[in-house]
């Protein structure tokens, strides 16, 4: 789009000049407002005075889909709003299209979670009768189960799981035991006692390895799952952390209290695990139009 270039150029010139913001801020500015525009250059050929409200929605989406991390998807929005709201005031277009959006405070991109029967389906597509099977059924129980980032799933021992508990250190270093599924706990002994020949030497072994007996990374879960997911015909965007997004709101939506799922996922602050009300709150509104007489 023609016109951007110079109108990126004289946002960047006042949120330097004018704001102060650091380099590194106003590089992220640039990064986000030229990826927007790589997107409206896929979809037609238009200028800034013609962009939508429905254009923001759909690149947001797109970045969605691709499995862009919810914080990554707000800051783009946050650049957009002010970038567009620049835009209105030195009177490059006359109407600011942002301004139906909320910020990103208010406007949740709730991550996407798996109904329970599609949590099953995920869980017994894995063949338990391999190696690489069982392996993988029981990382799969193990995160679902106890809500864990893939990355405390790839750093756990055998000897940070007890008959009742797993014991992870999370961000920043920060340790906690979470109380873990006796499915789980069934998945990883099964895992162990049929597959692992190397629980008599001491130490602290990690839990899940590779056939040529590496510790696992986050890249061979995130490979594992989507193989799995396309196996068991789900067809929603799936990653590791789908399934710790759909332990939370499953656990939210049968009763849970939302501070004792703050203290199971780690999150410093309550306000992250707030989404989760957002999806909640989705559920009940879907199952009330579906079953209301009178919606």
């Amino acid at each position: 789009m023609e016109s951007f270039d110079p109108a990126i150029s004289d946002f960047l010139s006042y949120i330097g000049s004018e704001k102060g913001l650091s380099r590194n801020t106003i590089e992220a500015y640039q990064r986000d407002l030229l990826q927007f525009c790589e997107f409206l250059k896929d979809r037609s050929s238009r200028d800034l005075g013609s962009i939508t409200h429905d254009d923001f929605i759909k690149f947001l989406d797109s970045l969605r889909k691709k499995e862009y991390a919810s914080s990554t998807l707000s800051r783009m929005l946050i650049a957009l709003k002010v970038f567009f709201r620049f835009l209105k005031k030195e009177k490059w277009i006359p109407v600011d299209p942002t301004h139906l959006l909320d910020t990103p405070k208010i406007w949740q991109l709730i991550p996407e979670v798996l109904s329970i029967e599609e949590v099953e389906a995920l869980l017994k597509a894995p063949d338990v009768e391999s190696y690489i099977g069982s392996r993988d059924r029981a990382i799969f129980e193990v995160i679902y189960a106890s809500g864990l980032r893939v990355s405390e799933v790839c750093s756990m021992n055998i000897y940070d799981i007890s008959e009742d508990s797993v014991r992870v250190k999370g961000k920043g270093g920060k340790e906690r035991i979470i109380p873990i599924a006796k499915s789980a706990l069934a998945s990883v002994d099964e895992y162990l006692s049929r597959f692992r020949s190397d629980l008599g030497k001491e130490g602290e072994l990690a839990l899940f390895l590779t056939p040529k007996g590496k510790r696992i990374d986050r890249v061979l879960v995130w490979n594992r799952i989507k193989f799995y997911a396309k196996k068991a015909g789900i067809t929603k965007p799936i990653s590791p952390h789908t399934l710790r997004h759909s332990f939370a709101t499953h656990l939210l939506e049968n009763g849970a209290d939302l501070r004792i799922i703050q203290e199971m996922l780690g999150h410093a602050s309550i306000a992250t695990t707030d989404r989760y009300t957002h999806v909640s709150q989705k559920h009940l509104t879907d199952a009330f139009s579906a079953f209301h007489p009178r919606p």
